[in-house]
């Protein structure tokens, strides 16, 4: 995140940029990515925005991988100040059904996350305590998934319409979500388009417009989209990887 925000400042100057971090250190801010319970970590968001003098007038959040779902809960819960354009890279809209492997060097941490969410997803310890459980969405317990869901199925609309959720998030100006083309570490990739797998099956996958999400406009995405505020991009590579050069020409008009 700190070679983002110095790449954010070189090419816009005089921009302030705040680079979230949950925790009072850098190893506190990686272990509460897979510890602290998700709702506490957007409260803790909504408070540090809220604290900016800088964001007051609004701002435009970039969210990598589950970050990009966080940011989401974000814009939904907390309109103050307003988020103007939310930037998804590799966030997982509809969350994940599996964990082919983990970024970096935390393999054996992603084997210890696959063997707890194979006992137990959905169970109150785990949804609690292991933040990866609170985006799992298994598709073929979605009964399971939309009672117990802490998070995901919260700011998905599983249980209902939150007519504030869709409100907030429709007052955004642009919704870009990245897809990375040849991703081998989000199960189902399309989850980052806001699609995934076909209920009751894990093999065929739809996309966000066929989804009943979309169908039904639980969240006003279909009425976004009909707007032009909703932005499709890919990028060729794995999870996270792309080049200076297209995030330029990519990502960077939508801070200006």
């Amino acid at each position: 995140m700190g070679y983002i925000q110095k790449l954010v400042e070189k090419k816009i100057p005089g921009i302030y940029v705040l680079s979230l971090k949950i925790g009072s250190n850098m190893i506190q801010d990686v272990e509460n990515s897979f510890f602290m319970n998700v709702n506490d970590q957007v409260r803790e968001v909504c408070s540090q925005l809220a604290t900016d003098p800088h964001l007051q007038g609004g701002y435009n959040a970039m969210g990598f991988s589950q970050g990009g779902q966080f940011l989401r809960a974000v814009a939904q819960r907390c309109p103050v100040p307003p988020m103007l354009n939310l930037i998804s890279i590799g966030g997982q809209h509809q969350g994940v059904y599996g964990f082919p492997r983990c970024p970096g060097e935390s393999s054996h941490l992603c084997d210890w996350i696959r063997k707890t969410l194979d006992l137990g997803a959905y169970t109150k310890a785990v949804q609690e305590h292991l933040v990866q459980a609170e985006y799992w969405h298994d598709p073929l317990k979605e009964e399971d998934y939309r009672k117990n869901s802490i998070f995901l199925a919260d700011i998905n609309q599983e249980r209902g319409i939150n007519e504030t959720y869709k409100k907030n998030l429709m007052a955004l100006k642009k919704f870009v979500m990245v897809k990375f083309l040849n991703d081998t570490m989000v199960d189902p990739p399309i989850s980052e388009w806001f699609g995934f797998y076909k209920s009751g099956q894990a093999k065929e996958t739809i996309p966000l417009q066929e989804t009943s999400l979309y169908k039904e406009d639980r969240l006003g995405l279909q009425e976004m989209d009909k707007a032009g505020k909703l932005v499709f991009l890919g990028v060729k590579g794995d999870h996270l990887h792309f080049s200076e050069e297209w995030f330029d020409s990519s990502i960077l008009p939508f801070l200006h």
